[in-house]
Parts: C-alpha cells; sequence; structure tokens
C-alpha cells in the first residue's frame, strides 16, 4: 500500500501549538478548482484562557471542504494548546472521508479546545 503523505498530520511544537493534516486552503484550490472549495475558519478561545483578561482570541481553527464531494473535508488546521494530541485524532476522519456534518453532528468534549473543531 503507498503512503498518502498528505493526510500525515504534522504539528510544530511551539509554545501556541500550530498541527495540520491534508491540503493547505492554495494547494485546495489548485488541486480541487478554487469555485469546489470552501473554507469554515474562525478565531477561538480556549475556555481555560476566558478567567485571563490578557488572553485574547489568539488561537484559531480552519476546515478546507471539498463542495463537490458533500464538503468532505480535505484539510484541517489548527493553532492552539494541544495541537498535537487534537490533530492526530482529526487526521483519521480526515483519513477517512469525514465531511463537514460529519463534524458538525458530532458532540464535542466540553469543555475542551478540541470542541470547537465540531462547532466551526
Amino acid at each position: 500500500k503507498l503512503m498518502d503523505y498528505k493526510l500525515v498530520p504534522t504539528t510544530v511544537f511551539t509554545p501556541l501549538e500550530y498541527g495540520s493534516v491534508g491540503y493547505g486552503e492554495e494547494e485546495a484550490f489548485t488541486k480541487f478548482g478554487k469555485e469546489n472549495i470552501i473554507v469554515y475558519q474562525s478565531p477561538i478561545k480556549p475556555l481555560h484562557w476566558a478567567t485571563n483578561p490578557s488572553r485574547g482570541d489568539d488561537c484559531y481553527v480552519k476546515l478546507i471542504c471539498n463542495k463537490t464531494e458533500k464538503e468532505k473535508v480535505v484539510g484541517v488546521h489548527l493553532l492552539c494548546p494541544d495541537a498535537g494530541e487534537i490533530i492526530q485524532g482529526v487526521a483519521i476522519a480526515v483519513r477517512v472521508g469525514a465531511t463537514k456534518a460529519d463534524f458538525d453532528d458530532t458532540i464535542g468534549i466540553h469543555p475542551t479546545v478540541a470542541e470547537m473543531i465540531t462547532t466551526v
């Protein structure tokens, strides 16, 4: 079986972690056509930061979906605490062809940063 390196999750372990799996926005435009891609994105604030007024919406989540395949998620990007822990689980969903509706229908565990993926 050939390895699909596009579906290997990646994380940069900086003080605010970055994690991704699948296509970036520009790559998805090139691969599937800009008119076929819809991007869901949102700044997020982890709940455990809510009591610290100096913390803003420094975190971010983005889902890149292919409209021609029932909004199949083809890329996920996270900038948040524990992005590495979160993205490896999300990679399974992307690998098996989860759609935006699948993410929406999933009840996130509250209070966690990961629940933001189900509400973007």
